[in-house]
């Protein structure tokens, strides 16, 4: 029986790990070979918070898409610089021989309440986690029109891009602004058959939300959190009565609006929030 993404070549951004590496594994298991970028080097506005992935990351990514059978052209490109990002994705269409699925997927966090953050903290937000999904899109979109048989735009947003979020107003600033890209790409790129929509996670296991900067979200008061002291809070987010959701539960809903599954799916939001924004 072949996967659900057999044939297919999907860009991924933020690939080296978290739900980029998930994202990877699980649609090569499905049949897909991969373009994997990273930018493989920290961010000094990130770096009090967490670390970023390193290149030995991405190789990790690269080795366990290829132990499924399949092939990944992992690149080192920062989503900031589009120059550099074109040729990592055209060097892995060359390599790969075509496109059918964008994953724009590389974004940062970091933390403050609106009046503190820094115009430099906003910036690195508003260039990464939105222009960089806009770069993504851009170096893709010419080669999808032109192959003629359309495809698949997934946005990484947050449920951040869907209602605010304390402590994070430069985050859900370029979170909301994904979905504006992606609505107005929608309606574009309809007519070459491309397809484009994003996805809402709430707080999802992974380095992103697993340090003191995101425990310090849930108890501001408290020089030393934990995420056992930040896990009430993180519970307060979600209507059903869990902390975060696991990559995995991402990356099916990528899979579906990834394959044809979702053929007539395009311009939503889908979130996968254990009922955050409904609550």
């Amino acid at each position: 029986m072949s996967g659900r993404m057999e044939g297919k070549v999907a860009f991924i951004t933020g690939a080296a790990r978290g739900q980029g590496r998930n994202h990877a594994v699980r649609l090569a298991k499905e049949g897909a070979d991969i373009i994997g970028v990273d930018i493989c080097a920290d961010i000094d506005t990130v770096t009090p918070f967490y670390p970023l992935a390193t290149r030995e990351d991405l190789d990790e990514t690269a080795r366990l898409v290829e132990a499924t059978g399949r092939r990944m052209v992992a690149k080192v490109a920062d989503v900031r610089d589009l120059e550099a990002l074109q040729k990592a994705f055209d060097d892995g269409v060359a390599e790969l021989g075509r496109i059918d699925t964008v994953v724009a997927n590389a974004g940062i966090a970091t933390y403050g309440r609106a009046w503190e953050i820094t115009s430099q903290m906003w910036q690195d937000m508003i260039d990464v986690n939105l222009t960089g999904v806009f770069h993504a899109a851009k170096v893709a979109i010419p080669r999808l029109i032109e192959q003629g048989d359309g495809g698949s735009m997934v946005f990484t947003s947050s449920i951040g891009g869907l209602k605010g979020v304390q402590h994070v107003a430069h985050y859900v600033s370029a979170k909301h602004g994904i979905v504006g890209l992606m609505r107005n790409l929608s309606n574009e790129l309809a007519q070459y058959r491309i397809r484009v929509n994003t996805i809402h996670p709430t707080n999802v296991d992974t380095m992103m939300i697993q340090n003191p900067g995101t425990y310090s979200m849930f108890v501001p008061e408290d020089p030393n959190p934990t995420a056992e002291k930040a896990m009430p809070g993180m519970m307060s987010l979600n209507s059903l009565p869990v902390p975060w959701v696991e990559s995995d539960d991402i990356s099916n809903a990528l899979l579906y609006l990834a394959s044809d599954e979702g053929r007539y799916v395009t311009g939503i939001t889908l979130p996968v929030d254990a009922g955050a924004y409904a609550k």
